[in-house]
């Protein structure tokens, strides 16, 4: 088994690569995924895995304890190998989880965001926005970058790590000028209005994760041409979809792709305004994981 060290492993990595490494994961045969979900309260223990032919098997299992005063979201991924289901890694779940997220976000704005997009809104300041500053800004490097968060103090840390982030005070202003907006916050009710989105923005929501978390509104969804990295891990998983769904407000033909349908994954027009539900599934932990082994071990032989 190969013993992956965080730190020196990131080194190794870089944001368009592995949303090139997600692209080429969905060439292969088609995943088969199982997520199970158990709940205490506002805890909850999510298990992911996932079997592509070629490529491996990931078991994830992730803990997310909200009151925490540390990290909230914890847990492991293991590696094996898809020729005779040895161990070959555990790799790092922060590490895995931060490439995985926003990469995944990455490629789904590199197919579907305006390539001339400049001003890009970050709703939410946690951990994962850091990484969308790094992501989008390795495949928009002229873009200028603003932060909405509902608590100044947590903005002001994001702007302490990227000191040419702008903080938005007025959310509906910020979203209205933006050319990209990426969401990714733990709200349960919409955060993101439909008729703030001016013609041509590419909104990214990546929050949601239960049946009950939501961060755009049914607006967004119907304004929008939806796309969803997997419709088998969004549609009847998470409430940014599963909810409009059931409501009527949207239906399953609305969805236009997913990154299986490279051919249907693409902007149609300057003006139209693109939607992508980031479901970060098992699937791509195994792809991310397979990829930053494969980095790893490169490293060691050069």
């Amino acid at each position: 088994m190969t013993e992956i060290v965080p730190f020196e492993a990131e080194a190794k990595l870089d944001w368009i690569a592995m949303a090139r490494a997600i692209e080429a994961g969905h060439e292969l045969p088609p995943a088969q995924v199982t997520d199970t979900f158990l709940y205490r309260g506002e805890d909850t223990l999510l298990n992911r895995s996932a079997w592509i032919e070629g490529l491996g098997i990931a078991v994830k299992v992730a803990t997310i304890f909200p009151g925490n005063q540390g990290p909230s979201i914890n847990g492991a991924v293991n590696l094996l190998s898809d020729k005779d289901g040895t161990l070959e890694a555990v790799v790092d779940f922060h590490l895995v989880t931060k490439w995985k997220t926003a990469a995944d976000s990455l490629l789904g704005a590199m197919k579907l965001a305006r390539p001339d997009s400049r001003e890009i809104l970050i709703v939410g300041a946690g951990n994962v926005a850091a990484s969308l500053r790094e992501a989008y800004g390795a495949a928009f490097p002229e873009a200028r970058f603003s932060v909405w968060n509902r608590s100044r103090e947590g903005a002001e840390r994001l702007k302490a790590q990227h000191p040419d982030i702008e903080i938005a005070e007025d959310l509906e202003r910020a979203v209205g000028q933006a050319d990209i907006v990426t969401c990714a916050t733990m709200a349960k009710a919409p955060v993101v209005r439909g008729d703030w989105l001016r013609p041509g923005t590419h909104l990214d929501l990546i929050g949601a994760f239960t049946p009950h978390m939501r961060e755009a509104d049914d607006r967004a969804l119907q304004r929008a041409r939806i796309f969803v990295d997997a419709r088998a891990t969004t549609l009847d998983h998470i409430g940014e979809l599963k909810i409009p769904l059931e409501a009527g407000a949207i239906t399953r033909e609305d969805v236009v792709a997913e990154f299986s349908e490279p051919k249907l994954f693409r902007r149609e027009s300057e003006d139209e305004i693109t939607l992508f539900k980031n479901g970060g599934g098992a699937h791509l932990d195994l792809m991310v994981a397979r990829h930053i082994l494969d980095r790893w071990r490169a490293a060691d032989r050069s």
